[in-house]
């Protein structure tokens, strides 16, 4: 996943979540969950597999990586 991809999958989640076609939608889901409140369950589960892509494959290298030792506030090399 490059990150202009990242990106744009973003951003269509972001306008996915103004869920406003469901505002006056009374109907339940499975006979007691209301639709807008399902809408927003299901969303939050594709959202979470959006960020695993996200970090596994567009993640920029490096940012993990130390250069040197760590220096703790006392002055003490880890």
């Amino acid at each position: 996943m490059q990150p202009t991809l990242a990106l744009i999958a973003v951003i269509a989640f972001v306008i996915l979540h103004q869920d406003f076609w469901l505002w006056g939608d009374a109907r339940l889901v499975m006979g007691f969950l209301p639709s807008g409140l399902a809408y927003h369950a299901a969303y939050s589960v594709a959202t979470a597999g959006l960020w695993v892509l996200i970090v596994r494959y567009a993640w920029p290298s490096g940012l993990d990586e130390v250069e040197g030792p760590r220096v703790e506030s006392e002055g003490r090399v880890q």
